[in-house]
This record gives C-alpha cells, structure tokens and sequence, in this order.
C-alpha cells in the first residue's frame, strides 16, 4: 500500500531553491533513508512530507487517515526542570502508566518511566523520543538524523531498534542521515538527495553510483562494506519482502578492498 507519493516537487526558502522537481514514493512497511551533505535540502523534504510546509510547485499525496510519528533532529530539555520520562510521554496528551510502560518496552527502554530526561544518556534519550513518537500507533515514522550525538555503538544499537520497531509494528520508516557507513545497512531503500534526487535504489546501487561517490567520496564503502557483512548474518531471516540482498557478497566484497 501506498503511504506517500511525492510528484514533481519544488520548494523555494527566499531566494534559495531549497528542492527542484523531486519524486519520491513510500510504501506501507519499507524502511527508505535519505542522505545528503548540508544544506542538501533533507530537512525541508520531511517539513512537507510532514504538511509543515507547502511546496512551491508539485504535489504531495497522502493515504487517508494516515498517522504520522516524528522524532526530532534535537530536543533541548532544561536540566533545572524535573520532567520524567512518563512526564514526558504523557505531554500533550496523558497516558495511563500501563501506556507509558508499554510504549518504553517497545524501544527497549524499560524502567525509565522515573528518571529525568535531562539526565538520561544520549542513546537512551532517543529511545524515549521514538517511544513518544510511536505512541499513537503511526503507520509512517519519521526521523530526523536519530543519531546525532551518539557513538558509532549507539547508533548501530538504534538502528537495530528501529529495525524492530518496523517488524513489530508495520509501520514505514523515513529516516534522514548522515551517517552513510551505518544507515545503509537497515534500509530497503536509499535516496540521496543534493537539491534534487541524484541517485536511490537499493543500499548497494547506492553506494556505487557515481553520483553518490562525488558526494560522499569513496571511503565511506569500505566501512559500509564491512559493517553489511556483518548484518547479514541475520538480515536474510529478518524480511519476508526483502530480495535486494540476495546478490550481496559480490557487491561488497569488491567494495571493500
């Protein structure tokens, strides 16, 4: 089932032209990744996939009814001010305690219901903001560089997550990243994104297309290389719906010498 059809789509921040003639289509259950350097217009995207912002030119559908969860770049909390975790899970709407412990289970953050957010570490504190996020059941996750501030360890961990989120719920994940060598390894699909789409498909077409390589360098598919290897292992068992893996060891076994 379709979620969201991206047609055509322009958007202009002043003088800037921030997106040009963007496409892009997201299916029930599918995780797809954008990348891109700075300024590449990522943020701007999810904005009007979100309904934020209206794009300048094209069109955007949306399946009807369809729930949005979204997880923040950052979130500044106050360190004076005392909000918990189950404070904070119940703003703005309130949750039962059963909700709260629930929806932290879910993220693998059990037993943070009483600690301070402000307190809490970085990995831990993106849980807590994806168990907020999944607490109305979205059928369409969106995350906003989920890793920022987390060590290669803490994000491999989260996306992991993320990983079982989308088996145990169904939900679609769109996700933006900078963090090429990592994100690869989770998705379904790969946009990178320079102000226009310049290359998507599969992790592995990515990361050997030209195109992608003049924006990132050749570098990062070793690295890539290595931790899919790794992933693997387990990968095939994880997605009925998964074939793009198949052919894997060739690809990146030559892209990793």
């Amino acid at each position: 089932m379709r979620l969201v059809t991206v047609s055509k789509m322009s958007v202009k921040r002043g003088s800037h032209q921030a997106l040009s003639n963007v496409d892009l289509a997201i299916d029930k259950g599918e995780i797809v990744t954008i990348v891109g350097p700075n300024g590449s217009g990522k943020s701007t995207l999810l904005r009007c996939i979100i309904g934020a912002l209206k794009p300048d030119q094209g069109t955007i559908l949306r399946a009807a009814g369809m729930r949005i969860g979204y997880v923040p770049q950052r979130l500044a909390i106050d360190a004076t001010m005392p909000l918990t975790a189950a404070r904070f899970l119940s703003l703005p709407t309130k949750r039962s305690k059963a909700q709260v412990e629930e929806a932290l289970a879910q993220v693998g953050a059990e037993g943070l219901q009483n600690r301070p957010m402000a307190g809490l570490s970085g990995g831990q504190f993106q849980r807590v903001l994806l168990a907020r996020a999944l607490m109305d059941k979205p059928d369409l996750l969106i995350l906003d560089e989920p890793t920022t501030g987390l060590d290669q360890p803490g994000s491999a961990d989260l996306y992991t997550q993320i990983e079982q989120v989308r088996r145990s719920t169904g939900a679609a994940v769109l996700m933006v990243s900078h963090e090429l060598h990592v994100v690869m390894s989770a998705s379904d699909r790969v946009v990178c994104l320079n102000g226009h789409v310049c290359c998507h498909g599969t992790p592995e077409i990515v990361a050997s297309a030209p195109e992608y390589r003049a924006l990132f360098g050749t570098g990062t598919h070793g690295a890539l290389a290595l931790y899919r290897h790794e992933h693997d292992h387990h990968h095939h068992h994880d997605h009925d719906h998964d074939h793009s893996h198949d052919g894997d060891h060739a690809h990146h076994d030559h892209g990793s010498h």
